[in-house]
């Protein structure tokens, strides 16, 4: 019923236009390329598809599929190239060829062209996967790179030589009699039994009857409907067979199988206890790897071993591990602190989250202190300086050694002068700097004094922080820190000036306010006196010149009388005068 409906899709795709080959052939192709007996009809119907639209390369990928089912490697690797001849550029022409070639058994070209296809189109998974198996087969083949010392020695052309190799193989195919092949076949396997059922698998026991049929002298000797014997049958798929053996072998040896299969054993029997030797020694071995690669500027290669030893010891029983919820919280905070190098602060702030949840769930106050420790960093990091300060200030009583308060202290005092609030960042600088001289640290007593005399520039104390300028430089000095010598320099010279700025401003204030107690206190008064006693004076000049002039005034009314009666005294005549003698 199958076969009726195909024929009659088969008809109407001859009525249907070109461009509708290419979506009929792609749907129908995974359908019929699952059902081996149909594949072959389906290479004709896209031979007959070709003779409409003659080099569409949709259709030509299409039968290189089937043929590469059929087990045609041939005509699959050249309807692949016809694919490829107008455009080089198709991915999926490159693939098919790519998946011909290693079926083929070229895993070096077939490496290639999953290489191009990758280029292409990087997104699709297929071509990553054949680059993991092509570089897997060629491994196995011929070992690690590492073990292979190439030689430069008279001409290496290598790939005229493979071609004429080629050649010589199929002429050597070609004019093999028959009688040879079953020669050989009747000769019997070449290769160890064990090897060949291990690498055959389950049709080991298929190759093996194949073998009994040929001692069947009567069955041998009978022919199929088309003109076939039944020995050239049986021969075809024990080669066949054989073919693939070699394949398998190539492709993944029998020391891999073997290690494979104890590896798979185990993952299917996660009940068999682990000695304790062995789980200490990979935990310390994977806990180095990961600090290593963390310190080598690997913080990628960290995380990604990180992730899979925790995805490991979760898979453990807690017998095994009596500590596995502080490894646990450990790995997180190795997961964390990778992530912080590579600049990822939001997954980081989550791993050094889940860390400080698991301590405290289990009370181990060290690793809180640690997680604690960790997530002020990326707060910090990220400029939420006053949830640093919050994080950090709740580690404080949590801090053991002099030296680890010293650079706690320091931290939140730094936050502080980034919030702009120099005081509370003055007081936890002191904190630091005293920590530090408690535990002898010359160069965090160097950080603490610098701290220190930056919030007193900004609480404008200008000559205490040119005293911690010049204390800090001096610790530079001794450890032989250059760049924080140059540093401090150009701050103690803008401390100094503005420190001199100060002391003008100072000086001029005072000038002025002494200006101004002379004018208004003393000699205000003494002018004001002065200037009364002058009044004083001036008014009593007044009054003598006054009074003379009062007594020079009443003089000369009586001058004046004098006078008027002398002028009468002309006009008239004395009485006496008037008398006659």
């Amino acid at each position: 019923m199958l076969g009726n409906h195909f024929e009659i899709w088969l008809g109407g795709c001859h009525r249907q236009a070109a461009g509708s080959i290419k979506y009929r052939c792609w749907c129908v192709l995974p359908v019929l390329t699952s059902l081996a007996p149909l594949t072959e009809c389906f290479s004709v119907f896209t031979s007959q598809a070709l003779q409409l639209q003659a080099g569409n390369k949709h259709c030509l990928v299409a039968r290189s599929m089937c043929y590469l089912k059929l087990g045609d490697t041939e005509n699959s690797l050249r309807d692949a190239e016809a694919s490829l001849q107008n455009d080089k550029t198709f991915s999926k022409g490159l693939y098919q060829k790519a998946e011909t070639l290693y079926t083929m058994g070229d895993f070096e070209f077939a490496l290639v062209y999953y290489h191009r296809g990758h280029r292409l189109r990087p997104e699709l998974q297929k071509f990553r996967l054949g680059i993991q198996k092509a570089q897997e087969a060629i491994d196995n083949s011929v070992g690690s790179p590492s073990s292979v010392k190439l030689e430069n020695k008279g001409d290496l052309c290598f790939l005229s030589r493979q071609a004429e190799s080629k050649k010589v193989k199929q002429k050597l195919q070609v004019k093999a009699p028959k009688k040879d092949q079953k020669q050989q076949s009747k000769v019997g396997p070449i290769r160890n039994e064990k090897t060949e059922r291990q690498l055959l698998g389950e049709l080991y026991a298929d190759k093996a009857y194949l073998e009994k049929l040929l001692k069947d002298a009567d069955l041998i000797k009978s022919s199929t409907k088309h003109g076939m014997t039944v020995e050239d049958l049986i021969l075809g798929g024990i080669n066949y067979l054989d073919t693939r053996t070699e394949f398998w072998q190539q492709q993944k040896p029998i020391y891999a199988r073997v290690r494979d299969r104890k590896l798979m054993q185990q993952r299917w029997l996660p009940e068999r206890k682990r000695k304790p030797s062995e789980v200490a020694r990979y935990i310390l071995k994977s806990m180095e790897e990961i600090d290593m690669l963390l310190t080598s500027s690997c913080p990628e290669g960290s995380c990604k071993k990180a992730e899979h030893v925790l995805k490991t010891i979760q898979g453990w029983s807690e017998d095994e591990i009596p500590n596995k919820n502080e490894l646990i919280g450990n790995l997180y905070s190795c997961i964390g602190n990778a992530q912080i190098e590579m600049g990822q602060m939001g997954a980081a702030l989550q791993s050094h989250k889940m860390d400080l949840e698991i301590a405290r769930e289990n009370d181990l106050p060290d690793a809180v202190s640690r997680a604690l420790d960790n997530i002020g960093r990326v707060y910090a990091r990220i400029g939420k300086f006053q949830q640093a300060i919050d994080t950090w200030e709740e580690k404080i009583p949590l801090a053991k050694t002099s030296l680890e308060k010293t650079w706690l202290f320091h931290e939140i005092g730094r936050c502080y002068l980034e919030l702009d609030e120099a005081a509370e960042a003055q007081d936890y600088g002191e904190k630091s700097l005293q920590s530090a001289e408690e535990e002898g640290d010359v160069e965090w007593q160097l950080n603490a004094s610098v701290l220190v005399a930056q919030a007193q520039v900004k609480l404008q104390d200008f000559q205490s922080a040119v005293m911690n300028f010049e204390k800090a430089l001096e610790k530079a000095k001794l450890i032989h820190n250059d760049a924080a010598q140059q540093a401090i320099i150009i701050a103690l010279d803008d401390a100094n000036k503005d420190f001199i700025e100060e002391l003008r401003a100072e000086q001029r204030t005072e000038r002025l306010e002494s200006f101004r107690d002379y004018d208004y206190d003393d000699d205000y008064k003494e002018g004001e006196e002065a200037e009364d006693q002058k009044e004083r004076e001036e008014n009593k000049q007044k009054e003598i010149e006054k009074e003379e002039n009062e007594r020079n005034g009443r003089g000369e009314e009586a001058e004046g009388k004098e006078e008027t009666e002398g002028e009468k005294g002309e006009d008239y005549a004395e009485p006496h005068q008037d008398l006659p003698e």
